[in-house]
């Protein structure tokens, strides 16, 4: 029994994080999606139709936000949504929504990686991009690893120096603005819009979406809060409101400096997008690149943050391999975890040949395939919402779902939306999303005698 004691609380999770810390995790989890992802978009929808697509996507998540503060105030555990589904739906609910919170939160960072690479190309040639993505994960699963509160505290540091960033390129390219420019061609390539731009519009929405992908991260981190139930609430939602405005000043203004179209397919839309106004050898243009990798880095590390912890909460109940959970005893941080993640993340660097379809760009695959495991868990999460107000009406809940049951209808209908347009877009992405969820789902059902032992352990620790 004390042996058992010990290695319970041998694998808990210190509450160390404020608000402030919290807030940068939320606003960093996202805003390299402001620098990258998001202007393929533009190649399938043009300027216009894009900007439908993104406030569409825009209000979806933040009727989604308002709606899961709910959800992670009332259970603020490191699983964040596989908490959720499975208090909601049980164990099976669990693994769906694990699972497709771990091939969200997996596969999001090596695109991250990459686009890393390819901003530091920029600056020097003979770099070869995929070791720089490999570098980075070294670099930043060690510095996870080293501590939450010092992993925090740097994430809100580069958050910061990103968000900066970003006005300052708005800034930089505002005099060559032309609303002209954002508007040519602006619906699929033509100049009025008609019945054919709208496979286009539809057809962008995984790279609105990456403009927001991964703020719920935040929910993972919930453990580690010191006040969950008056921080996360103010997090997530001054989070979500600086990141809408943030996502819609870059799209303007990148797509009104010059020729959008030259930004439409590339990893580094914003350095391109000033070069043409300042030139290469602008002083701006250097500062633009280096400190670009300020957003790319904040996206990065916080989300090693979110992927560490759901494969902590899923190895802690069993749903992985136990030895996962195991938390450093000097670090206090799940190190077993983060490394884990981070293997599967360099071999999909490095998976050209597997997960290339329809002519896109390794990045732009791994991005589609991060965004069928957050639409799966978005729409699981708001069914968690609906369940649980049903089964559980006495459940304490800290901050209750604005205009409910509205907002997260509008967002679970929203999210439907998106899967199925997805799924027709990218059938082939999708069918590999589902073999991952069904390889997932046969260790499930094999596993099942140790999710019981892991609760009879649990168990006798409580009694």
């Amino acid at each position: 029994m004390n042996h058992a004691t010990s290695s319970q609380s041998d694998n808990k999770l210190k509450p160390v994080l404020g608000t402030l810390q919290l807030w940068g995790i939320a606003v960093g989890l996202v805003i390299s999606g402001e620098y990258f992802g998001w202007s393929y978009g533009w190649a399938s929808a043009g300027t216009l139709g894009f900007t439908i697509t993104a406030l569409f996507v825009a209000l979806m998540y933040t009727t989604f936000i308002f709606s899961f503060t709910e959800l992670t105030t009332s259970t603020p555990q490191a699983g964040g949504p596989f908490a959720y589904s499975k208090r909601a739906f049980g164990p099976l609910g669990g693994y769906l929504a694990g699972a497709a919170t771990l091939v969200e939160f997996v596969f999001a960072p090596p695109a991250i990686a990459l686009a890393i690479g390819a901003y530091l190309k920029v600056q020097f040639p003979a770099l070869d991009e995929k070791m720089v993505a490999v570098a980075a994960y070294v670099v930043f699963m060690a510095l996870n690893i080293i501590g939450v509160r010092i992993a925090a505290t740097f994430e809100l540091l580069v958050t910061i120096l990103a968000i900066i960033e970003l006005l300052v390129f708005m800034g930089v390219v505002s005099p060559a603005f032309s609303f002209e420019h954002f508007v040519a061609g602006g619906w699929s390539g033509e100049n009025s819009f008609s019945l054919g731009s709208i496979p286009g519009i539809f057809a962008a929405i995984p790279f609105a979406i990456w403009f927001f992908l991964a703020i719920e991260g935040v929910a993972m981190a919930a453990e580690e809060a010191k006040d969950p139930k008056r921080s996360i609430p103010i997090a997530y939602i001054a989070g979500i409101l600086t990141l809408v405005a943030l996502a819609i000043g870059v799209m303007v203004f990148a797509g009104g400096s010059g020729d959008w179209t030259r930004l439409s397919n590339i990893n580094d839309p914003l350095p391109k997008a000033m070069l043409e106004v300042v030139g290469e050898n602008s002083g701006w243009m250097h500062m633009l690149v280096w400190l670009g990798l300020f957003g790319l880095v904040a996206s990065f590390h916080g989300i090693i943050i979110g992927y560490s912890r759901q494969i902590y909460a899923l190895s802690r109940e069993a749903y992985l391999p136990t030895w996962l959970a195991k938390v450093h005893p000097k670090f206090g941080t799940p190190y077993r975890a983060i490394l884990a993640g981070g293997a599967v993340g360099i071999l999909a660097i490095f998976s050209d040949e597997v997960i290339s379809f329809g002519g896109l760009p390794l990045t732009a695959n791994i991005v589609t395939m991060a965004v069928f495991g957050a639409i799966a868990m978005y729409m699981l999460s708001m069914l968690s919402l609906f369940k649980l107000r049903m089964s559980e009406p006495k459940m304490a809940r800290p901050f209750k779902a604005p205009f409910y049951p509205y907002f997260p209808a509008f967002a679970l209908i929203s999210a439907t939306i998106c899967m199925l347009t997805m799924i027709y877009y990218n059938f082939m992405i999708f069918v590999l999303f589902v073999a991952f969820m069904l390889a997932g789902y046969i260790y499930f059902r094999l596993t099942g005698h140790r999710r019981e032992a892991a609760l009879l352990v649990a168990s006798a620790t409580a009694g």
